[in-house]
């Protein structure tokens, strides 16, 4: 049998194939999906390809596997290069999210899903009573039996959905799990008391949602009420509304009153016709599991909001490491449904376990399926803790920065004075170059809160505290949430480490060192091990932590590392010149006599000044 990548047909591992002029001319596909916990044997499946055959391959680069092996990531790495295909291990639900996004011509309007923000007493909650009280007037008379963290109305015969957990501590808990569940945000202030510390959170985080809001400037049933100044206000705060010249709608209501509440919901609507909130009914069902409980009755119980397809009793799921079959559905008035439509929420009975709140919930083939995925995802937890991102740190930023891009350092202010806060404001900024911009995501005066955390958690910020220490309970807060906090008394200390994490953000100038060189004199083969190269060192020396390349005929035909270095019969970690030594390298058994093995470093450079 030839090399693998010696072959143009996806039929790489059958040597029964023939080849034609038709599938010897098309190309293989760069990239080769696969889900998640999937086995050699269904990629074989798939591929067409002998399992036996790359099961020997695989072996021989030291893996012990069969069959029923599933595909992690270490595995996954080898099998590409084994058959010379890119392969891309994907969840369920992108599989499914891909697909429902690549047929537009069967996404439809779904229900936009809105949450209320604002700061404490400017009337979220009675927002939201009158919204749904005004909405029960042709409903069955006992009204709302229980709470299920969210609603659904309608208005012009067209469903709006409103998350029934005012504040944005749920809104940005979710998203710091990733979830993106709010399609609208409304922005409630209070014409009385104007623009408060809890209403510049509030812009802050669904500004670092990047979803669209409506600003409903409430109480203006009251005599003090001054709607053009909390304009003023908000505009000061970096909400420019339509009659200041900006792009944002408002729109002034009671909410106690009910005044302009139609007019409101009619935003809504015209809001999301801009924006074309859209899902394909076709998919097998998904959405966002919203919050959880266990029920001493029924059960595990989790209320989710469906985003794709139509959810029917009898379905089996996956949601995070939890799976199950739909037994019941409710909605918010505790009334039994058969099925739950895109946009809806839904009070779902039949979990295995309690899931989390932000955890995907999605529809399988089959409960076999669904325990699988489960099976697999619980295996892959125990390794590593899948529900903490890669936190930002000013040690770490380097590492987790896209090569070729603008550079960003998302930060979070907090001082004791508000005098304090304008300050760093003025400065920080102003470090930023043309490849690293300095991103204030928030900024107040006073202590760091929970929400700060949440806030940097979602938006993967730091948090820089100014004469603001935080206490130990929030420290823990944010070890928990993987969050860097900083605390500062001279501003000098914190612009110079802002200054050093910066230059630590810039791309480093790499350079190859050529350190030695050696010839292939002679080759072995060693089961399960592979190919070893007896060489002599001729020029430097041959580290066992260098990159290598391999050169035959002037020609470079790999580039990889050194699996292992052997003087004699001995363990070495260099060969000096003129010695002879055993060469073992990953993930390439073509060695041949004559070949030239040529060992380098590569050394970073980090600039020392922007």
């Amino acid at each position: 049998m030839k090399p693998f990548s010696e072959h143009g047909d996806i039929n790489i591992m059958n040597p029964n194939t023939k080849k034609t002029a038709s599938n010897k001319a098309k190309k293989p596909p760069k990239k080769i999906q696969i889900r998640e916990g999937s086995t050699v044997k269904e990629l074989c499946e798939n591929l067409g390809l002998k399992a036996r055959d790359l099961i020997e391959k695989i072996e021989s680069q030291g893996f012990s596997i069969s069959v029923k092996t599933e595909i992690n990531k270490d595995l996954k790495d080898t099998i590409s290069k084994i058959i010379n295909r890119n392969i891309e291990i994907i969840s369920i639900e992108d599989e499914i999210r891909t697909l429902a996004e690549s047929k537009p011509e069967e996404l439809i309007i779904k229900a936009p899903v809105v949450t209320i923000m604002g700061h404490v007493d400017h009337g979220k909650t009675t927002l939201l009573d009158s919204i749904q009280k005004s909405n029960l007037v042709n409903k069955e008379s006992g009204g709302i039996t229980q709470h299920i963290g969210a609603y659904q109305i309608k208005y012009n015969n067209r469903p709006i959905t409103f998350i029934d957990t005012p504040g944005h501590e749920a809104f940005t808990q979710l998203r710091a799990r990733g979830a993106n569940l709010t399609d609208i945000v409304i922005l409630i202030v209070a014409a009385d008391d104007g623009v408060m510390p809890q209403t510049k959170e509030a812009i802050d985080h669904a500004k670092a949602a990047d979803v669209p809001i409506i600003v409903a400037i409430n109480k203006i049933d009251k005599p003090e009420a001054d709607s053009d100044k909390t304009k003023q206000q908000l505009s000061k705060a970096g909400v420019l509304v339509e009659d200041w010249g900006g792009d944002i709608v408002s729109i002034d209501i009671s909410a106690k009153e009910k005044t302009n509440l139609n007019e409101l919901l009619e935003l809504i609507l015209l809001l999301s016709d801009m924006n074309e909130f859209k899902g394909n009914p076709k998919v097998p069902a998904q959405g966002i599991i919203l919050e959880s409980h266990l029920d001493s009755k029924k059960g595990p119980v989790a209320t989710v909001i469906i985003q794709n397809g139509v959810l029917a009793n009898g379905k089996a799921f996956i949601s995070g490491s939890c799976y199950g079959k739909v037994k019941a559905l409710f909605d918010e008035n505790g009334k039994a449904m058969k099925k739950a439509e895109m946009g809806m929420p839904v009070e779902i009975l039949g979990f295995s376990n309690v899931p989390a709140a932000g955890d995907y919930f999605q529809v399988t083939e089959n409960i076999e399926t669904a325990k699988k995925l489960s099976q697999y995802r619980l295996s892959q937890e125990k390794k590593v803790d899948t529900q903490k991102k890669e936190s930002l740190t000013l040690d770490q930023l380097f590492e987790n920065m896209k090569d070729g891009e603008t550079k960003n350092l998302p930060l979070i202010i907090k001082a004791d004075v508000q005098g304090s806060v304008d300050v760093l404001c003025d400065i920080l900024p102003n470090l930023s170059t043309d490849k690293v911009k300095i991103q204030i995501i928030h900024s107040a005066s006073g202590k760091i809160t929970e929400s700060d955390i949440s806030l940097a958690s979602a938006s993967s910020s730091i948090i820089i505290g100014y004469n603001s220490k935080p206490s130990s309970t929030i420290l823990e807060e944010a070890k928990k949430e993987n969050v860097e906090v900083r605390s500062y008394n001279i501003i000098y200390e914190l612009t110079e480490d802002i200054k050093k994490a910066m230059i630590g953000l810039l791309d480093p100038i790499i350079k190859e060192k050529t350190i030695g060189k050696a010839e292939v004199k002679k080759t072995f083969r060693i089961p399960r091990i592979g190919a070893i190269a007896g060489c002599l060192v001729k020029e430097g020396k041959i580290l066992r932590k260098a990159s290598i390349r391999i050169i035959r005929e002037g020609d470079v035909i790999h580039e990889g590392h050194i699996s292992s270095l052997k003087h004699l019969k001995n363990n070495v970690t260099e060969v000096k010149r003129d010695y002879e030594c055993g060469i073992g390298i990953e993930n390439f058994k073509d060695i041949q006599v004559g070949d030239t093995i040529e060992a380098f470093i590569s050394e970073k450079n980090i600039p020392e000044s922007l």
